[in-house]
């Protein structure tokens, strides 16, 4: 029986990962705290449901812009790419799939009309549930490489005249491009 034996120091990237994603929850739970306070957005001991769309906005961002961070972090320390790192997190299910699989549910029900949606899967013929699965996995699979083949990611790039703008307009200047101050003017 063949046991390795860990060196003294080594870390397992398990564990690493493990550290990222805990870093990254506190991370978005110290931005939900940040607003829930007394000098806060969001007083204090409100009630879940007393929260209007705007102030549950403010939370789901506070998570998803905290997370997000804590997990681009780990891809620039580790110089690794950071869309790889915010979509190969370490859960059992992930949203990133999970979304692609949410897109072909019009489509599955389409594709499957043939299927008693009113029986409980269990009262389904074996045939049925392997037909349905291979639809189901061919629709996703498809979804999948949609996905994927989106060159913009997940993050929005910003074209060069929308940077030039954002500075412009950060330093109290107009919204126009220095090239677009030499067009002329069709008199």
């Amino acid at each position: 029986m063949s046991r390795k034996i860990k060196t003294i120091g080594e870390v397992s990237l398990s564990k690493l990962e493990d550290e990222w994603q805990r870093q990254a929850t506190s991370a978005a739970i110290a931005a939900i705290r940040d607003l829930v306070k007394p000098d806060g957005p969001i007083p204090p001991l409100t009630p879940v449901g007393r929260l209007a769309d705007g102030e549950l906005g403010w939370i789901v961002a506070a998570v998803l812009f905290a997370w997000i961070s804590k997990r681009a972090e780990q891809a620039t320390s580790e110089e690794i790419d950071t869309e790889r790192v915010i979509r190969l997190v370490a859960l059992d299910v992930q949203a990133w799939d999970a979304g692609a699989a949410a897109s072909v549910l019009p489509d599955l029900v389409n594709e499957c009309a043939d299927i008693d949606w009113g029986k409980p899967l269990a009262e389904w013929p074996k045939d049925m549930v392997i037909e349905f699965l291979l639809k189901a996995m061919r629709l996703i699979r498809r979804a999948m490489i949609a996905r994927d083949q989106n060159d913009r990611g997940i993050t929005r790039k910003s074209s060069a005249s929308t940077i030039s703008r954002q500075a412009n307009a950060a330093a109290g200047g107009p919204l126009m491009t220095p090239d677009e101050f030499s067009d002329e003017i069709g008199i």
